[in-house]
């Protein structure tokens, strides 16, 4: 799937984002790298010595741990230096529903979102 698409469906602002916390250029990315470049401006081939090896997966995984909140109270976090989002997650006959409201301070933000979930709440009762 191209990354715009991906991080439209879990919700970030911007691809910047999702490749910021998903992508990561291993060792051997940058051996290749080099190498290529390498090639294209010298016309050189890499030595034998240009391998590196790469280190050991982990195995001590842990996940990240997502926001915890309660249910039907959505949540603000800042995601840029003047730019702050308000997330709301409903579920919407068995299937969840993400709004989110953008704002350029914290107060800002956490009163669009009130807002919000007072409309959806409105919403659903009389829908």
């Amino acid at each position: 799937m191209d990354i715009k698409t991906l991080s439209t469906i879990i919700g970030h602002v911007s691809s910047a984002t999702t490749l910021n916390v998903y992508a990561h250029v291993t060792n051997g990315m940058r051996q290749s790298a080099a190498a290529k470049i390498d090639r294209a401006i010298v016309k050189a081939e890499p030595g034998p010595d240009a391998a590196v090896k790469e280190k050991p997966a982990r195995t001590t995984f842990q996940a990240v741990k997502g926001k915890y909140r309660k249910p039907g109270t959505g949540y603000v976090s800042q995601i840029g230096d003047h730019l702050w989002e308000g997330r709301y997650s409903p579920k919407v006959n068995g299937k969840r529903m993400t709004r989110n409201v953008y704002a350029n301070s914290e107060g800002e933000c956490e009163e669009k979102l009130a807002k919000l979930i007072a409309a959806l709440r409105t919403q659903t009762r009389t829908g």
